[in-house]
This record gives C-alpha cells, sequence and structure tokens, in this order.
C-alpha cells in the first residue's frame, strides 16, 4: 500500500486507472485483431471497440493532464503520451494539448490559434463541401482540425520545431495504414470508421458543455482574459451532459466527463471520484446539468448550422438544449491544441 501511495495521486485510484489501462489496451488491440480477422460479427464488432478504446484513452490522457492519475508528473506526462498515440492526435504533443487545457481552466474561454470558420468563409468551395459532409454525419470540421495538427508546424512561426517530429510521426502512422490496405483493407475500412466514431463521439460530449467565448490567443502569452479566475462566470457557463441518470454506470462511456461543473470546480478529482463528488455539490439537483436527449435532438437538427457556429447566445442553454434549439460550437477537442 505504501508503494501505492507513492506512485498514485489518490490512495484509491490504483484499480481503477489499471482497468481503464487493461480496457484501453484490449479494447484497442482486441479491436484492430477483430478487425483483421473481418468476420461477419468481429467487424462490427473491432469498429465499435477500438472506437471506444481510443476514446477512453483521450478521456484518461485528459486526467493525465490534470495530473490526475500519478503523483508525479512525470508519470501522467509519460502515460499521456502514450494515450495520445493510441488516440490518433499525437501529431500534435501531449505537452501542447496539456497548456491548451490549463489555459481553459484558468482563463475561462475557449484559447485557439487557428480560426478555422475564416478560412472556411474565404475558401467558398471547400466550405461547401464541409458541409455536406457534416450534414452526411462524416466529422468534417474534426477532420480539418486534425489535419491542422500535420500542417501547423509549416505554417505557424510557433510550431516550427515540431516540423522534423511531424514528418517522423505521418510517415510512421501513414507507412502503417498502406500496410494495413494493403494486407487487410477491411481492416484499414474499419479503423477509419471507428476514427470517424471516435470523433464525433467526443465532438458530441463537447458541444454542450460550454458557452465560453472562443479567443484567438493561444499562441499569445499575457493576454487579457476577462473572466479568467472568475468561479461565477465558469459555474455558470459550463453544463454537465449525463449520459444518464438513472443508470450512472453508463457515464463511464465517457469516463466520467460528463460530470463536467464538478471537473470544473476541482479539476484535480480523478475521474473514478467524480459521480460520487458531482452527488456531494449538487445532491439529486444539479441547475446546469443538460438533458441527454435534448443534446441528441440538437447535434442531430444543427449539424451544418453548427459549421460557423461560435456560441450559444444569451438565452438559458438548458432550456435551448431542452427544446432542441441549442447549435453547440465545434472544434472544441482538448486533443486538437492550435
Amino acid at each position: 500500500m505504501s508503494a501505492a501511495k507513492s506512485i498514485w495521486r489518490d490512495e484509491r485510484g490504483m484499480l481503477p486507472n489499471l482497468l481503464a489501462v487493461a480496457y484501453i489496451l484490449l479494447t484497442y488491440l482486441g479491436g484492430w485483431y477483430a478487425l483483421w480477422i473481418a468476420t461477419w460479427w468481429s467487424w462490427p464488432l473491432g469498429v465499435l471497440a477500438v472506437a471506444h478504446g481510443m476514446a477512453i484513452a483521450a478521456y484518461l490522457l485528459h486526467d493525465c493532464g490534470h495530473n490526475a492519475i500519478f503523483r508525479k508528473v512525470e508519470h501522467n506526462t509519460r502515460l499521456g503520451r502514450w494515450l495520445n498515440v493510441i488516440a490518433g492526435a499525437n501529431y500534435g504533443t501531449y505537452e501542447d494539448v496539456r497548456y491548451k487545457h490549463m489555459r481553459h481552466h484558468v482563463d475561462n474561454c475557449e484559447p485557439l490559434s487557428f480560426d478555422y470558420r475564416a478560412w472556411l468563409l474565404a475558401r467558398p468551395r471547400i466550405h461547401k463541401l464541409v458541409r455536406a459532409l457534416e450534414w452526411a454525419y462524416i466529422p468534417a470540421v474534426e477532420l480539418l482540425m486534425h489535419g491542422m495538427l500535420i500542417a501547423a508546424p509549416f505554417c505557424m512561426d510557433s510550431k516550427r520545431d515540431q516540423r522534423s517530429r511531424v514528418i517522423r510521426v505521418t510517415l510512421v502512422r501513414a507507412g502503417l495504414f498502406a500496410l494495413v490496405l494493403y494486407l487487410a483493407p477491411l481492416a484499414a475500412l474499419g479503423y477509419v470508421l471507428a476514427y470517424l466514431l471516435f470523433l464525433t463521439f467526443l465532438r458530441f460530449m463537447d458541444s454542450f458543455q460550454h458557452n465560453y467565448e472562443i479567443v484567438y490567443t493561444l499562441d499569445e502569452s499575457g493576454q487579457p482574459a476577462p473572466y479568467k479566475g472568475n468561479r461565477e462566470y465558469e459555474e455558470a457557463n459550463t453544463y454537465s451532459n449525463l449520459i444518464s441518470r438513472r443508470w450512472p454506470w453508463l457515464n463511464l462511456l465517457a469516463l466520467n466527463f460528463s460530470y463536467h461543473n464538478a471537473h470544473h470546480t476541482r479539476p484535480t478529482v480523478a475521474w473514478h471520484r467524480l459521480p460520487a463528488y458531482h452527488r456531494e455539490l449538487y445532491g439529486d439537483d444539479c441547475p446546469q446539468l443538460l438533458s441527454f436527449w435534448g443534446q441528441v435532438k440538437c447535434f442531430h437538427r444543427h449539424r451544418v448550422e453548427r459549421v460557423l457556429a461560435e456560441e450559444y447566445g444569451t438565452a438559458d442553454v438548458r432550456e435551448t438544449v431542452r427544446n432542441g434549439d441549442a447549435v453547440g460550437v465545434n472544434a472544441l477537442s482538448f486533443l486538437t491544441a492550435f
């Protein structure tokens, strides 16, 4: 027990965190095997397994970013880097992911350096294509943002030092995918579908969790942040989007990321303690709780309009979500750090 206390930040965190890592390895590696053998039952199972393995890897990476897994920063960093590989976002660095997310928490805003909306508006044909893909439920905006992780070092001065790293990562990942495509085309197709499901799931969870202002100052340190440290603003503009209140275990599908107000109240509370901390804060009546099916309705109804949306507006977000009127915001993933 003393050894565990010296490693894990939470003395009761060893078992849940080891189970989470084991689940990631089982679903990701087992899912790839299921895709490879490509039987009528294993292929769809493999798609779902790989997609969910990547999702849990992303959310556990998020906890690493808060140093909520291990006591030592370097241990959280090592695990976070490997989880970033599994999540398919290691074109960008774990350190950049962590920096952007800390800015999100400290400055109470959505800090970015790339305005994809202005970029699309300046390119009408690409904008039209993106809207068509989004209508067809293909997360084109998220694909654009992840693609920019590769392009950023070649068009942003702040990322120039990452050029060689991005080239190496791109060559390795593209080479491995080409090999899979040659040896097992159905496995390659399954991975593509799993990746699209993964991006869609993360985007759904992100779309309605905040009504923060988007600011393009991620690469500019020292810029004023009007709501920095303002807990009242943070709480009022943060929303908990539980997958289920009746069956809380279903929230593990997103590693309890949906207990978002509790997370923002104490960001270092580990994922496995968030349900209890949520109950401690709110009991059975969280004023910031969003309707799950309302979110589903909004996510479907406004999928094209959301391409250019930047805010929810001044209306009560809980009410607009419940009525299916909230548009939501794209491109807020903590995995795309620029």
